[in-house]
């Protein structure tokens, strides 16, 4: 696939640099930041679910402690 890009001045001269300092074509360059972008996305994303899950557990673990603690209150 073919995707076409426009960049405003300052971003045409980074991506010039780091190509040359790379020693890769343009195109790799973008190619690589893109997958980078994704993975940093994905990383941060599977982050976020596992602290929201570790809040869940936290919770659920104070609710039943306090419905446990009233199941068993001699009533």
């Amino acid at each position: 696939m073919t995707a076409t890009v426009r960049l405003d001045n300052h971003l045409e001269a980074t991506l010039n640099r780091v190509s040359k300092l790379l020693n890769k074509k343009k195109s790799d360059v973008i190619r690589d930041a893109i997958a980078q972008y994704a993975e940093r996305i994905e990383t941060n994303r599977k982050s976020r679910i596992l602290t929201a899950v570790e809040k869940t557990k936290k919770a659920d673990g104070e609710a039943f402690r306090d419905f446990d603690g009233v199941a068993h209150d001699g009533l």
